[in-house]
């Protein structure tokens, strides 16, 4: 009698801990909270962008600039949690063009938001808060966006980032014509990167890289306009950037170095001279300030 009372307690124990363990299970369930990001709602501010219209309040899918949208959410020790990326052109990438929503448990996360232009081949990822990249040969124009989540229960978090453009871009316009066996023009920063850290839009490093285009000469006057992206490793940084002419072999024609470029965050440094008249090097620069340093995006 005595061992099966043991016996019946212990299966009183067992079923007791069992449904103590689905409880448990069943609270954590409970206590996943939905996330809603809500890129949808564009406004911007300050934006006059040379040869375009003054756009306030518009909507993304009228800004030819955003092509995809990636969100990451992190939680403590940056695992990464939840990632996304839609891309515009591709419809079965989202529902609602800058809506994402997904459920998380009860906690503190940080969310990385990236918006950005886009074309075939590209390649960006997001590592960290602190790490983002284009591993493609050419950075794009961009937006982040790094921001705190808390969930507290089960009410939904409904979040709308605000968005700021985070890198320069560099215009060079030649005055002169390009020579009928120039394919390609390759320009070369000293400094910069195509990596950045969304928590500071600066550059991670300052290592310097290069992008090359197509010389497709005006119809008009056969002069080349040629523009790319970087990323600085402080708001305002000076660099040399070399524009060399290569054949259809990749065979260097003619090479100049501009020494002592400037740059600035959020902002345009055009170069306007002679690229393919060999012995000439005087070029005239412009800070384009159509990019104010407040330009943001609201979501």
């Amino acid at each position: 009698m005595r061992i099966k009372s043991i016996m019946l307690a212990g299966i009183i124990l067992l079923a007791q801990s069992c449904s103590q363990k689905a409880a448990e299970e069943n609270n954590q369930d409970e206590v996943k909270t939905p996330v809603r990001v809500h890129v949808s709602d564009f406004s911007f501010s300050n934006e006059n962008f040379p040869d375009a219209q003054t756009r306030a309040g518009d909507d993304p899918n009228n800004y030819t600039a955003v092509k995809a949208i990636d969100i990451a959410i992190f939680a403590a020790g940056n695992k990464q949690v939840y990632a996304a990326t839609q891309i515009k052109d591709d419809a079965t990438t989202y529902t609602t063009f800058g809506e994402f929503e997904c459920s998380l448990p009860i906690g503190t996360y940080t969310m990385v938001v990236v918006a950005r232009s886009r074309s075939k081949g590209d390649e960006f990822t997001i590592t960290s808060p602190t790490q983002a990249a284009y591993t493609s040969e050419r950075a794009r124009e961009t937006f982040c966006c790094t921001q705190s989540i808390t969930v507290t229960g089960t009410a939904p978090v409904d979040i709308s980032p605000v968005m700021n453009r985070v890198m320069a871009q560099f215009q060079l316009l030649s005055t002169d014509q390009a020579p009928s066996a120039a394919t390609t023009l390759r320009t070369t920063y000293g400094a910069g990167s195509k990596s950045f850290n969304p928590t500071t839009g600066l550059a991670t490093d300052d290592k310097g890289f290069s992008v090359t285009n197509r010389v497709v000469p005006d119809d008009d006057d056969g002069t080349i306009f040629v523009y790319s992206i970087v990323f600085l490793s402080a708001n305002e940084e000076t660099m040399p950037v070399t524009i060399e002419a290569l054949d259809a072999n990749q065979s260097v024609l003619i090479s100049k170095t501009l020494p002592k470029v400037h740059f600035k965050r959020n902002q345009i440094t055009k170069a306007t001279g002679a690229v393919f008249t060999p012995g000439t090097s005087n070029f005239s620069f412009l800070l384009n300030t159509d990019w104010l340093p407040d330009e943001n995006i609201t979501f």
